[in-house]
């Protein structure tokens, strides 16, 4: 029941791809080296799938030999599906321990920039509660209070996962928006990408 209820994997995946997209676009970076690039987009894509590590059926935890047992454990722990890892509170709880873990991690990252690093993984876990907030089930934004915020208002409205408008319309329409964020600020991204070192 509860996988009729969620985005596809691939889904949330070019969607924290797009708000890493749209953030550039519109918040030009400085130059960065080719580490955080790549780190960044990495975080970026676990950031978008990070917070349905509560849900044991998680790609996450079936590629992991006994990832379903810890996966039990990771949701139970974490209230259950669409609960603390899809809130507002759970987007602080994960953003402060990135920013431990990356302190941490710093000698071993080089000159990767971990201010980047850590905005490029928030901004992916941002976007999974967003496009989660148009499925039937919606999204407890702010917990402790229960409610699960969706959008539109009308249930019947919401998106299925796997349906017609999410894989003929929703990923379609990520793609033009990167398409067109990339074309419209290519000036942005040309200069970016010149400036890797």
């Amino acid at each position: 029941m509860v996988t009729i209820l969620l985005m596809t994997a691939r889904t949330h995946d070019l969607t924290a791809f797009t708000g890493l997209v749209a953030v550039i676009a519109y918040l030009p970076l400085p130059a960065i080296n080719l580490s955080t690039l790549l780190l960044g987009l990495l975080l970026n894509q676990i950031g978008g799938i990070v917070p349905d590590i509560d849900q044991p059926a998680a790609p996450l935890w079936r590629n992991l030999p006994i990832g379903r047992f810890i996966g039990k454990i990771v949701g139970g722990s974490l209230g259950g599906h669409r609960f603390l890892s899809h809130s507002l509170l759970g987007v602080a709880l994960f953003g402060f321990v990135l920013r431990v873990v990356l302190g941490y991690l710093t000698p071993v990252l080089g000159n990767a920039n971990t201010g980047y690093l850590w905005w490029a993984f928030m901004i992916g876990m941002v976007s999974h509660l967003i496009m989660d907030t148009l499925t039937k089930d919606g999204v407890p934004w702010l917990l402790p209070w229960g409610f699960k915020f969706g959008f539109p208002p009308l249930r019947r409205l919401r998106i299925r996962t796997g349906s017609w408008v999410e894989l003929f319309v929703v990923f379609p329409l990520l793609i033009g928006i990167n398409v067109w964020l990339v074309g419209s600020h290519h000036a942005t991204f040309s200069h970016l990408l010149q400036q890797v070192r």
